[in-house]
């Protein structure tokens, strides 16, 4: 848990001081444009309300949804298949997949929005791919490798996305 908070904090804020510098370097004109900054706030806060309405969402799903019997903090012991689940497998990694883009577009940085905010988002997927679901495959066994080939690890229809995005929706409206 404390390896994935560091890097996160490494990739938003090496992500944001890269891409500034490069901008000083690179993209000048843009960087002290107040037109360009203006214009890619909005989007950058949209997006970023999107991403923390995803988190909210599914975080409350899945403290209410994971654990039976008296676990830890962040602690699980059962594989949830159901509400936002049920649509694609990474419904909070799906949302939080923008975050570093929102960043990107809320500092007006265009080496971040193009070149660094990309590069993180595949990083993101890899250590879903290569860290998360391993784990999940020696925790949960076959009952996830099922869940794994039935179920997309993302989905972009749209009766998975609007309860993800939704204020109003505690993840059983989902299908």
């Amino acid at each position: 848990m404390v390896l994935r908070v560091i890097a996160w904090l490494i990739m938003l804020i090496g992500g944001s001081v890269l891409g500034l510098w490069l901008d000083w370097q690179l993209f000048q004109p843009l960087f002290f444009s107040p037109l360009f900054h203006i214009l890619s706030l909005l989007p950058g806060i949209i997006l970023l309300r999107l991403v923390l309405q995803a988190s909210r969402n599914t975080g409350r799903f899945l403290a209410r949804t994971t654990r039976e019997g008296n676990l830890p903090r962040f602690e699980t012991n059962r594989l949830v298949t159901t509400g936002y689940y049920a649509c694609m497998r990474h419904p909070m990694h799906f949302g939080l997949l923008f975050f570093p883009l929102s960043v990107a577009l809320i500092l007006g940085s265009v080496s971040f929005i193009l070149f660094i905010a990309p590069v993180e988002m595949v990083f993101m997927i890899a250590m879903i791919k290569f860290f998360e679901e391993p784990e999940a495959i020696r925790k949960f066994g076959q009952e996830y490798l099922d869940y794994k080939n039935r179920v997309p690890m993302f989905s972009l229809k749209w009766n998975c996305l609007k309860p993800l995005f939704s204020k109003k929706n505690g993840g059983s409206a989902v299908l």
